[in-house]
Order: structure tokens, then sequence, then C-alpha cells
């Protein structure tokens, strides 16, 4: 086993010597990049991340003023990805490694159905539950559960969870007419969103094969909706109204129920995106002037706005206003902010520089420490911070992304 070990770790220092030209290039350091907008058009709105932070995902209004789904590349740039015949469509959810995207899309005839696209196939319309229109807003990290709202016979929208083997899939409700299903953990196990209940009341739920649907409550005023969770289930992010009427973003567990994460000074703020330990949230609060702009909580330092942390970055008057999505090891940040060099609102990518690449146990240092660690966990399944190129697997990938950044931040 030891001398299996090494000769591994052998043969990836040579690859690591190899590939050094092409990789060398990667920054450690926080960047922001602005998506820009399709030809013509004025607007564009980030949606969700691939996990390397490669691939950015949304919608953009082209020079007709048409919605339009978009797949974003460091090398293509911002690229619209059609419709199923219509004129708008919007990307809402990306794999891990980015190679499908899922959300929805017109028809010729007006009507809106779920798409999940690939590079091979293209745009693939998911169907409905019997009704006239279907929307996508989740997909699992390889990409096979899609999630979303489909409307059935009886003009009632109800959570879907799809796969190709089985199709379309009714979550059904908490006892009302309505439910929609706004985010899915990374093996497609959990699925969380919002439903109406039996009074009438909106509602954030988790739901299980094994549980069905669960009622998570709120913060003492009536209603909540659930937006995003963590890679194995256990956190789910959202909003949910308080005692006194505001709107707050939650973090819920179930030991802990749900946890108020503040505002930024103001009475209103919602949480959007999580990381894969469920220990990053963001999304957008206002503070004391009433005005909007996007966040990053953790436990230790509470709610931060952006545009604080990342000063340096904004130029001009610049401003992030809404954080949608965050990657799984919680270094890249999407949404949609202002960007005063154009002028106009527009998609962003916010690669914080943390984790480093390779630093496994989060420490800002790569060392023997991560090596270890990989090397132990060898083989094993399952999205976790040893898996850090986010496939499902830790492997030679993996180890790879380790040795190639070996020293970084130490």
């Amino acid at each position: 086993m030891k001398r299996t070990v090494q000769n591994r770790v052998y043969a990836l220092i040579i690859g690591c010597a190899l590939s050094f030209m092409a990789t060398a290039g990667w920054s450690q350091q926080a960047s922001l990049t602005w998506l820009g907008t399709l030809p013509g058009g004025p607007h564009s709105w980030a949606y969700n991340v691939s996990a390397d932070g490669s691939v950015v995902v949304g919608g953009a209004s082209n020079a007709a003023w048409d919605w339009r789904a978009f797949h974003w590349t460091a090398v293509g740039g911002i690229q619209d990805l059609g419709t199923l015949g219509g004129r708008f469509s919007a990307a809402h959810g990306v794999s891990a490694d980015g190679s499908v995207i899922v959300g929805w899309a017109n028809r010729a005839n007006g009507r809106t159905r779920a798409f999940r696209w690939t590079f091979a196939g293209g745009m693939q319309e998911l169907g409905t539950l019997g009704g006239h229109d279907s929307y996508a807003y989740g997909v699992s990290a390889d990409g096979s559960v899609v999630v979303g709202v489909a409307y059935n016979a009886f003009g009632q929208g109800r959570a879907f969870r799809w796969t190709a083997a089985g199709g379309m899939e009714d979550l059904g409700t908490l006892g009302g007419r309505l439910s929609v299903a706004l985010g899915v953990s990374a093996d497609g196990l959990v699925i969380v969103g919002y439903a109406y209940n039996a009074a009438g009341h909106t509602r954030a739920f988790r739901w299980t094969q094994a549980d069905g649907m669960q009622d998570l409550g709120s913060l003492g005023g009536g209603w909540s909706r659930a937006h995003g969770v963590s890679a194995d289930g256990s956190v789910v992010v959202g909003i949910a109204r308080n005692a006194a009427g505001h709107g707050r973003a939650f973090r819920w567990t179930a030991a802990g129920g749900m946890q108020d994460l503040g505002t930024l000074g103001g009475f209103h703020s919602g949480a959007l995106g999580i990381s894969a330990d469920g220990a990053i949230a963001v999304g957008w609060a206002d503070n004391a002037a009433g005005h909007e702009f996007a966040f990053r909580w953790t436990p230790s330092s509470g709610m931060e706005d952006l545009n604080v942390l990342y000063a340096h970055l904004l130029t001009d008057g610049s401003e992030l206003w809404e954080a949608t999505a965050i990657s799984p090891n919680g270094r890249y940040i999407v949404g949609s902010g202002y960007n005063a060099t154009t002028l106009h609102p527009e998609a962003f990518l916010l690669d914080t520089g943390f984790p480093l690449r390779g630093d496994v146990d989060r420490n800002g240092c790569v060392d023997d420490a991560d090596l270890l660690t990989v090397l132990f966990e060898f083989g094993g399944r399952g999205y976790r911070n040893e898996d850090l190129n986010w496939d499902g697997t830790i492997n030679d990938a993996d180890l790879l992304q380790v040795l190639l950044n070996f020293g970084s931040g130490c």
C-alpha cells in the first residue's frame, strides 16, 4: 500500500512538471469580472456558477430586449443559448463541471418549458405534469437530477424532480395548491423550495424521498422560502418574514432550526446561495439608507457587505447589488450589480481568492496536511472538501491540484 501511494505521488509530480506551463497563469488573488451583455443588450444577471468558477449561467437581454439564457466562459464570453422556438429564456442552474445547464425557455406557441442543455445535445425540453408550462431552477452536481415547478392538468404548479430514467415527479405540496423547487443537494436526494400550506401561507420546505415535504417554519411572521441547500442536504438557506413583518435571510439546520442572519443595518435581507459545507451563505440585504447590496455570511464574521470587503476591486461607483450563488468551496460568487464603466446593470463573477487551490483544510496553506488528507481519502465518493474538482470521486485529479499548488500561502 505504501509503495502504491509513493508511486502514485511520484507519477503525479511528473505530471505537475509537464502541466506547469498550462496552469501557471492561475490566480490566487481576489478578482472581479463583469460578464458583459449580449450584443446590443442593456442588462445581464448571473444565477449560478460551476465548481471551479469557469462557467457562469444566467439571463441577459439582447438588442431586441428579449431575455435570453446565457453561458459565460473566460474564453468565449457571454453566449446566447437560444430558446425552444419562442423569444425568451433564462438559465438558473449548472452542474459542477459546467457541462449541464438548466432553466426555462419559450416555445413558438408562447408556452414555457423547463430545459436541460448540454454541449452535445443542445436544449432539451423536459415536459410538464400535464399542464402548459414548466420551469427548471436547480440541478444536481453531476447534472442528472433537475428540479423546478411544472403545472398539472388542473393548472396547479407543483415542485418537480426530473431524471432521464423516471421523468418528471410531482413532489406534492404542504396542503395548498402550489409548490416550487428552487434548490437540490449535490447528490440530488434533498430538494428545497417553497409551498403553500392549507392555511394559504407560503412556507419553506425540505423534501426527501423517505420523509416527503417538511415545513421548515418561519421567523414568526407566517411565510418563508428556501433557496439553497448544502451538498449533503443538512443546511438550508432562504428568506422568511419575522414577527415585525420584515423579510430576513435565514439559515436552517435540524438541530438549530431557523436562524435569522440579520441585515446590513436595514430591515430586509434574503439568502440565495450556500457553500457545499453549509458554512457560507450569500444573498442581498439593505443598509440603514434602504439600499440593497450583496452580502456574504459566515458563522465567525456574520453578515458582511461585499462592496466593503472588495472595495479595491470596485471603481468609478460600481456596485454589487445581489449575490445569487456561491461555488461549492466558497471561493467564487456570482450575481448582479452596476458596472459604472458600461453604465449597465450587469452580471459579475467575484473570485475571492480563498480557499487557495488545493487547500483542503482551508487554513490558507497548501501543505503536507492537504496532501495526506487526499491520500487517506483516495478512492472515496461523495461531494466534500477532499473532492477538490467536485466530480464526486476523490482521485488523481484531486491529488494533482494539491501538488500543482503545493506551498501556496505558506
